[in-house]
């Protein structure tokens, strides 16, 4: 019942019952069934074993004080007067007085030739499987259903009576040469057969439970095992499947990345192409153009001094241009020395002060300090030329994983367009993002901008 309860609960609850719940319902079944097949094998081993030990010793004893009587069967086919006497007397005065219901010694005709009931002596009657038994030489005993008028007293008395038959032996030639049926009490055997079955189905039962309880402990075990790896499992694909999610996310940006540095490249360079052409071409032509005038004798007075003015200007506007597309040195400095040379670099530059919050930071990657240098170098250069900004305030600290930069200004502000032009802002955040960074650009028309870069410690190109 407990085992059932548990079923329906969990068939109730629409949860699958674990291979515990699984392995003690199947597993009280087929013990059950076991149980009683093994059961019912003892106890009918047991009652056949009582009863024949109970009939043999009987048997034994009668045919002992029985067989010397009825020798005389052996040469005829009746009893005399004298012999069922003295077997009258051995019944009722010696030891199995108080045993024997009845008593019977059919011949081999199946006559009764002497019966404690006279009135079946010489009566011939069909013979039975214990009487053929019997005859065969083999000791047969049982509860007999008393069926037939030879067993009408015996069925009368209401009693359980065990029926033995015990082959009678000529004590010369060992043959059989009649039975005796003799029906005995079995009120003390069938007590004794209750307890021996009783006990039996104590033992069984006992081992039985015993054996499902220390099963289901194992398999308990094992169920419990198995389910903690199942969700030990789950909890790494989960885990994996998130992980995939976010491999295939940064897959996706790099790729866009790396699409959107390809054209930043081809646009950077197209422009630093326009400056060159605008700039130190246009100069340097024109210089080219006053020499060869010269060659030709068509000088002015002012010509070689503009030649040298055009030379002068070109040098200076391409050292301009160099100046913007190198780095100071930046190897041996700590991650807050490269952020004090950029403000100090700017405020020289601008003329303008900075306030600085810096904390040590250690930053060993070469690409790291190149991507800090190129984002204050921004961030400062956009507050103070596009922003206009009267107040700029710089910050710089780190967490156990993170680089955290910011730059704040409190200047005209802007609306960021996912179309714009620019290589600025643009290019920054393709290189925040080359190194697994995001860059965060919080501003509004007039509520100034606060443009923030998180690095991971460990980047590197």
């Amino acid at each position: 019942m407990k085992y059932f309860a548990v079923h329906q609960f969990v068939h109730l609850s629409g949860r699958r019952p674990t291979l515990a719940w699984q392995f003690a319902l199947a597993g009280t079944v087929v013990l059950l069934l076991g149980m009683i097949l093994i059961g019912l094998w003892v106890t009918s081993k047991i009652e056949n074993a009582a009863v024949r030990n109970m009939a043999s010793g009987t048997a034994l004893y009668v045919a002992g004080i029985v067989s010397p009587l009825t020798q005389e069967l052996a040469t005829g086919s009746s009893l005399s007067d004298d012999a069922r006497g003295k077997i009258l007397d051995t019944l009722n005065q010696g030891p199995l007085r108080g045993e024997l219901f009845s008593f019977k010694i059919w011949g081999k005709d199946n006559t009764i030739v002497f019966s404690s009931e006279p009135s079946l002596i010489g009566n011939r009657f069909d013979g039975s499987v214990g009487l053929s038994t019997a005859f065969n030489g083999t000791v047969h005993a049982a509860f007999d259903t008393l069926e037939g008028v030879e067993h009408a007293e015996e069925k009368q008395s209401g009693q359980m009576l065990l029926e033995i038959h015990s082959p009678i032996r000529d004590a010369v030639s060992g043959r059989v040469i009649a039975v005796a049926e003799f029906y005995e009490r079995s009120a003390d055997l069938m007590s004794e057969l209750d307890n021996a079955r009783y006990e039996s189905w104590l033992v069984v039962a006992g081992v039985t439970a015993g054996m499902l309880v220390l099963l289901f402990g194992i398999v308990a075990k094992g169920s419990r095992l198995i389910e903690e790896q199942k969700r030990s499992l789950h909890l790494q694909v989960t885990e994996l499947s998130r992980m995939l999610e976010v491999n295939k996310g940064l897959r996706r940006r790099i790729d866009q990345a790396t699409q959107r540095t390809a054209a930043l490249n081809e646009r950077y360079l197209r422009r630093i192409s326009a400056e060159l052409h605008d700039g130190p071409a246009q100069l340097l032509g024109f210089a080219a153009l006053r020499l060869e005038a010269i060659r030709a004798g068509r000088a002015r007075d002012d010509d070689e001094a503009m030649v040298q003015h055009s030379i002068n200007e070109a040098v200076r506007e391409i050292r301009d241009i160099c100046r913007g597309l190198t780095l100071p040195e930046l190897e041996g400095l700590s991650g807050e020395d490269v952020v004090r040379r950029v403000i100090a670099s700017h405020e020289k530059h601008s003329g303008r002060s900075i306030k600085a919050d810096i904390a040590p930071l250690e930053v060993s990657s070469q690409a790291l300090k190149i991507c800090i240098y190129r984002f204050l170098q921004e961030a400062l250069s956009n507050a103070t030329r596009h922003a206009q900004a009267a107040d700029i305030a710089v910050s710089a600290g780190e967490t156990n994983s993170e680089i955290i930069i910011s730059v704040r200004d409190n200047g005209v502000g802007f609306v960021r367009r996912d179309d714009e032009e620019g290589l600025g802002l643009a290019g920054l955040e393709e290189r925040v993002v080359g190194l697994g960074g995001r860059l965060e650009i919080i501003s509004a028309v007039g509520s100034g901008t606060s443009i923030s870069m998180t690095l991971p410690r460990g980047a590197s190109a």
